[in-house]
C-alpha cells in the first residue's frame, strides 16, 4: 500500500490534521488506498491542540489495531513513522522532535556568544526586531524562548528548522518512503512556524538527492507532493501586551504569496489555498504561554478536504521529471451560500456529498451508544448474539477508552465547530433522531411525516446481525454500526 506522509506544522497543522482524522473515523475515503503518516512538526510541545490532536490519533490506531480496515468506520490506516520499520519494537510519536529547543533562547541556539564580532553585528541587524515576554514586557528577538514557538516570526523559525535534514526522523522518513509514496504539507502562512516551515520542509525533499545517507533520495526528489496554505481565517483579540498581532496578519500574507509564487509554487503539483474573511468572535490572544487550545474551526475542516481530493488523483495526473512537477494545479474551496453558520446544504456539492453520510453516520454511532446502549445491552439481538457484546465488553479498554475517547474528543470537535464563528452546524446535537440533521427532513411516511426511533434503530441492527459474520466484539460492534447506520440514512435521510 503506498503511503501518504503528511507534515502538519504549527498550530494549525496539528488542527487540520485532527479534522482528517475524525474524517477518517467517520469512514470517508479516498478512491485510492493510501496508508497515511502523520508527522507534526511544532516547538511548542505544551500546545494543547497538539495534545488533544495526538491523543486522537493514538486513540484511532488503537480502535484499528483490534478492527484492522474493513469494517467501514477507521477504514484507513494511520500510522507512527516508527513503526514502519519492521525493526523497530516501538509504536513511536507522531510528533516531530526539534532538539535543542527546550528552556532555549534564540540566540543560545545557534551560540551567539562564541561568534566573532562581525558575525554578532550581522545576527544583531538579522533580527533586531522586538518580542514580548510572558510577563508583557519587551524582549530583543534573540533573546525569545523557543519552547512556545516562534510567535510570529518566521525569520526565527527558518534558522531553528533548518535542523529537519539533519535530523533522525528525517533519516526515517526518506529510509521508508518508497516509489509512489506522496507527501502532503499542512501550514499557515500568517505565523510563525507554519510560515517558516513549510519552505524548509519542502525544499529538502526537493533536493533530497544533496543530502548525504538518505536512502532512494530519488523517490523523495521525484515524489508527487501536496500542500495547503492556511491564510488568516480567524479573529484575534487586541493585546498590547502580545506580540500577536492581526493587523500584521494580511501584511505577513501578501510578502509570503509574493515569495511562495517564485520559490514554492513551482516545486508543487498541488497547491490548495484557504481562508476565511469572516470576522468572527476574537480568539483569546495566547502567544503560547497559556497552551493555546483554540477551539476548531470549518476553515480547518475544509482544509482536511484538500487532503482527501489530493489522495484521489492518480499517478499519472501528478508526474514530476527531476524534482520538478509537469504541471502544477492550484485550487480554493468555495461554499454555496455565505452564511455565519453553514448546514450541509451551504457548502458546495462535493463538499456536501462528501461529508453528509459519513458524519451523519459517526453521529447516529455516538447517539446510541451514549443515550441508548445502557437499554438494549445484553437485551436486544444485536447485542446477544455472538460474538455477544455485553457489560464486560462495555467496562473493557477498547470500548471505555479507545472508542469512548475518540467519540468524546469528536463531540468536542462539534461543539467547537458549532460554537465557533464562522460556525458550522449541520447536527441538532440535543435533539432526537428525527430532527437531528439541520436542514433535512426524514422521509415521509405512508401517514404522513416519518420520524425515526432507537427501536428502529435496534431493528435494522437485530436483521444485519442475522446476516453477517464478525471476527471479535470489536470488529462486530464497528462493522454492525457502520451498515446499520448506512441503511437507516439509506431509508430515513434525505441526502
Amino acid at each position: 500500500m503506498a503511503k501518504l506522509f503528511i507534515f502538519g506544522i504549527g498550530g494549525t497543522g496539528s488542527r487540520v490534521i485532527k479534522s482528517l482524522t475524525f474524517l477518517l473515523g467517520c469512514g470517508i475515503k479516498s478512491t485510492n488506498d493510501f496508508e497515511i503518516v502523520p508527522i507534526i512538526i511544532d516547538p511548542h510541545k505544551d500546545n494543547e491542540d497538539l495534545k488533544r490532536t495526538i491523543s486522537i490519533l493514538d486513540n484511532y490506531q488503537k480502535i484499528t489495531d483490534k478492527i484492522g480496515s474493513t469494517s467501514g468506520f477507521f477504514s484507513t490506516k494511520i500510522s507512527t513513522l516508527q513503526s514502519l520499520d519492521a525493526d523497530n519494537k516501538l509504536s513511536g510519536t507522531y510528533s516531530f522532535n526539534l532538539k535543542e529547543v527546550s528552556n532555549t533562547k534564540f540566540k543560545d541556539y545557534f551560540s551567539f556568544n562564541t561568534l566573532n564580532d562581525e558575525n554578532k553585528a550581522l545576527a544583531e541587524l538579522l533580527f533586531s526586531g522586538k518580542s514580548i515576554n510572558a510577563n508583557g514586557k519587551p524582549i530583543d528577538l534573540l533573546d525569545i524562548p523557543m519552547d512556545i514557538g516562534f510567535v510570529g516570526n518566521p525569520n526565527v523559525g527558518s534558522v531553528v528548522l533548518n535542523q529537519f535534514k539533519d535530523s533522525e526522523e528525517f533519516k526515517d522518513f526518506a529510509n521508508n518512503f518508497n516509489e509512489g509514496d506522496r507527501v502532503f504539507i499542512i501550514s499557515s502562512i500568517f505565523g510563525g512556524t507554519g510560515a517558516a516551515g513549510f519552505p524548509t520542509v519542502l525544499k529538502n525533499i526537493r533536493n533530497a538527492v544533496n543530502i548525504p545517507g538518505l536512502a532512494n533520495p530519488g523517490y523523495l526528489q521525484n515524489s508527487s507532493i501536496g500542500a495547503l496554505t492556511v491564510m488568516p481565517y480567524f479573529n484575534i483579540e487586541g493585546d498590547a501586551n502580545s506580540p500577536i498581532k492581526k493587523s500584521d496578519f494580511i501584511e505577513k500574507t501578501k510578502a509570503a504569496l509574493g515569495y511562495y509564487q517564485q520559490n514554492v509554487n513551482p516545486q508543487l503539483n498541488a497547491m490548495y489555498y484557504i481562508g476565511d474573511s469572516f470576522n468572527g468572535r476574537a480568539y483569546e490572544n495566547d502567544p503560547g504561554n497559556g497552551g493555546q487550545k483554540n477551539k476548531a474551526h470549518f476553515v480547518e475542516l475544509a482544509g482536511a478536504l484538500s487532503i482527501i481530493d489530493f489522495m484521489n488523483f492518480s499517478d499519472d495526473h501528478l508526474q514530476t521529471f527531476s524534482g520538478k512537477p509537469v504541471s502544477g494545479m492550484f485550487k480554493e474551496f468555495s461554499i454555496k451560500e455565505n452564511q455565519p453558520n453553514l448546514y450541509f446544504n451551504h457548502l458546495n456539492d462535493i463538499a456536501n456529498s462528501t461529508l453528509s453520510k459519513s458524519l451523519t453516520q459517526f453521529v447516529l454511532l455516538k447517539k446510541y451508544l451514549d443515550e441508548h446502549l445502557t437499554n438494549s445491552i445484553e437485551k436486544a439481538v444485536w447485542s446477544t448474539d455472538e460474538p455477544k457484546v455485553d457489560s464486560a465488553f462495555k467496562s473493557g479498554q477498547f470500548f471505555s477508552s479507545s472508542l469512548k475517547g475518540f467519540l468524546n474528543h469528536f463531540g468536542e470537535w462539534l461543539n467547537e465547530l458549532q460554537t465557533n464563528t464562522r460556525g458550522f452546524s449541520p447536527f441538532n446535537l440535543n435533539s432526537d433522531l428525527t430532527n437531528l440533521v439541520n436542514g433535512h427532513e426524514i422521509k415521509r411516511g405512508f401517514f404522513g411525516k416519518g420520524k425515526i426511533t432507537y427501536n428502529d434503530y435496534d431493528m435494522e441492527l437485530g436483521k444485519l446481525v442475522k446476516k453477517n459474520s464478525f471476527s471479535s466484539q470489536e470488529q462486530k460492534m464497528i462493522s454492525l454500526f457502520y451498515q446499520a447506520t448506512a441503511n437507516i440514512i439509506s431509508e430515513k435521510y434525505n441526502f
